[in-house]
């Protein structure tokens, strides 16, 4: 069977965003920043694995994209100094793929698997044996004459990350020694990741800068760092090249980023439901087809925000806009009964 590789790759980013976002994710746990529980619990068990001489229990990562899922997956590798593997759910679309990259790790190897509830079912079950017993079964031949060989593999530990932990079968979930996940970050622990990005990129960031990229990141870092780069290039273009308020708020005004972290999408479907609709409720087909994106783009985007900050709520009949969304939009609400959250 010829080995493929399943190497996370984006080949649509320029392969300078790449060395950038590559160059900003923290090593080691001591420099990760937040996630105060879920990096304390795994430090407990990654040492305990190191002093016993053996591998990690498997871990299993859930939360919202951005994160820092593929970041503790490489901390954790670099913590037990084993080489790391990195693949997608997606992209294993046959037992045999998973099986090709299974029998080409080495002991203390670790195997990240991104949105892991997204594996084929075929995949799925040899991955609960794999994990169980270090062993995958390979079928040799076909019909009647087929048979089973088991092929033992080395200790290594399986890195589960899922936006959607509650579609990741009981039995797969099981398997994991150790489950953590991860929250939102506050204001606070963004503006340390900002400033930690900042002197890593050589560029001067003021604290009230700092601050005000955190309170427009959605409370992810990864949204975080982006816009930094972006007031940087307005800054190198426009300003004096210092990271300060004016560079920050000028930045994200190009950027269409409004002072609650709203993009042109969000504040799309906000003004299509309180304006079009009534304040609603719309179904998410309506919504979608009106603001000229997929069903699950503005579910999966827009929306989770939205319903976070109390802007739009979900309802039998569709979402609907809130007293606070008329507000944020300089609006006035109709009469009538609104959603007060």
């Amino acid at each position: 069977m010829e080995e493929e590789d399943f190497s996370i790759v984006d080949t649509a980013a320029p392969s300078t965003e790449r060395a950038a976002e590559a160059a900003l994710r923290p090593r080691v746990l001591d420099e990760f920043v937040g996630q105060e529980t879920v990096r304390s619990q795994l430090s407990l068990v990654l040492q305990a694995a190191v002093a016993r001489g053996a591998t990690p229990d498997h871990v299993l990562l859930s939360g919202p994209p951005g994160l820092g899922k593929t970041t503790l997956a490489m901390i954790i590798a670099a913590e037990v100094g084993g080489a790391l593997r990195l693949t997608s759910g997606p992209a294993i679309t046959h037992a045999g793929d998973l099986a090709a990259v299974l029998s080409s790790l080495q002991e203390g190897d670790v195997f990240f698997i991104d949105e892991i509830h997204r594996l084929a079912r075929p995949a799925e079950e040899m991955l609960y044996l794999a994990m169980e017993d270090f062993r995958v079964d390979v079928m040799v031949g076909k019909g009647p004459g087929a048979t089973s060989i088991p092929l033992p593999l080395p200790p290594f530990t399986v890195v589960g990350a899922t936006t959607r932990a509650g579609l990741l079968p009981a039995p797969l979930r099981d398997r994991f020694g150790f489950t953590g996940h991860l929250e939102f970050y506050s204001p606070g622990e963004l503006a340390q990741v900002v400033t930690r990005s900042a002197r890593l990129l050589g560029v001067e960031l003021t604290g009230d800068a700092a601050i005000e990229l955190a309170s427009r990141s959605r409370g992810t870092p990864r949204i975080a760092n982006r816009l930094l780069r972006r007031v940087q290039d307005w800054a190198q273009v426009h300003g004096t090249g210092i990271l300060d308020l004016a560079a920050a708020q000028a930045a994200l005004t190009v950027f269409e980023v409004d002072d609650r972290g709203l993009d042109r999408l969000d504040r799309s479907v906000l003004e299509l439901v309180c304006t079009r609709f009534g304040g609603g409720p719309v179904g998410l087909t309506t919504l979608a087809i009106s603001v000229g994106e997929e069903p699950e783009t503005v579910e999966s985007v827009a929306e989770p925000f939205l319903v976070r900050e109390g802007l739009l709520v979900r309802t039998p009949r569709g979402r609907a806009a809130t007293r606070a969304a008329y507000e944020h939009l300089g609006l006035t609400p109709p009469d009538g009964t609104l959603f007060d959250t």
